[in-house]
């Protein structure tokens, strides 16, 4: 568990802690409480609305945690933590103008998750706009979505073959990662500064590429051999790997150059950005000797 980190809200701080084995965020209720309510005693508003929850028999206040924060005087204290869903939850229960907003979101999400299940073509459109409201190319998009699809298929072989949901699944998708790319999905994201983002939306083209054809090939070999659970899916995910992990050692000899680097998605649409503006300009030059 990383030390408390504020996050501003309202230019109000938050405290804040990341469980990187959990790759969970923590937040501060009574924090969130003060900023949402304007308690004069948020500590006080709190306890008072918990025992309520508790009351109702609401077990999301009955999951928290706690954890040692710093408070007003420096001193580490325990204090009451939550979850993003927890902290949603807790929102939802807040009867204040200031949290209607996320209350109003919070049913607009659940709207659109409606919708798409009676209509999953919604999930792709909705998945092509935000990625283009985050300053992604539609040729990268395109990549992501396809590489979307591949992992859709390769999710739907585990499932044939008995693999579980969850924790086996995460296990085989760290075994793909590690063959092709020399790291563990944990090690990849910190490698980008990542802790809650999605790795896949981090990536350049080419670590997409290459992270598509692990899979692919994976998804290939147990159609072929047809292993028989979790363990004979664990070899076949080492093997599906190691051939895109040859593939990028081949490319990185041939270029001199490595495929996987720190780069996040900001910095990468940022050098996207440089280079287009750095086409315009020289176009405009162009224009003007002629």
């Amino acid at each position: 568990m990383e030390n408390d980190k504020l996050q501003l809200f309202e230019d109000k701080a938050i405290r804040t802690a990341w469980d990187e084995e959990a790759e969970e965020w923590y937040f501060s209720i009574v924090d969130v409480v003060a900023v949402l309510t304007d308690s004069p005693n948020p500590q006080t508003y709190w306890r008072v609305m918990k025992k309520r929850l508790k009351d109702e028999g609401n077990e999301t206040v009955t999951n928290c945690n706690a954890l040692k924060m710093t408070a007003a005087d420096g001193k580490k204290r325990l204090t009451d933590v939550a979850t993003t869903e927890q902290l949603l939850r807790i929102i939802q229960s807040i009867p204040s103008p200031k949290a209607e907003p996320f209350k109003l979101w919070l049913a607009e999400v659940g709207r659109e998750r409606i919708e798409e299940t009676i209509d999953p073509e919604l999930t792709i459109e909705r998945a092509l706009e935000t990625y283009l409201k985050k300053g992604y190319t539609r040729e990268w998009i395109n990549q992501r979505l396809q590489a979307i699809q591949v992992r859709k298929e390769l999710t739907d072989e585990w499932q044939d073959r008995g693999v579980q949901k969850g924790v086996e699944y995460a296990i085989l998708t760290d075994e793909i990662t590690r063959a092709w790319s020399g790291m563990t999905t944990r090690q990849y994201k910190k490698l980008k500064g990542l802790k809650k983002e999605n790795l896949r939306d981090n990536m350049s083209t080419m670590e997409i590429v290459l992270n598509m054809l692990a899979e692919a090939t994976t998804t290939e070999l147990s159609k072929v051999h047809q292993p028989q659970g979790f363990e004979e899916s664990k070899e076949i995910a080492k093997r599906g790997g190691s051939y895109a992990g040859e593939t990028r050692k081949s490319i990185e000899a041939d270029t001199g150059r490595p495929i996987i680097t720190s780069q996040n998605a900001a910095q990468l649409n940022d050098v996207v950005t440089g280079m287009i503006k750095g086409v315009a300009d020289a176009e405009k030059d162009e224009d003007k000797k002629e």
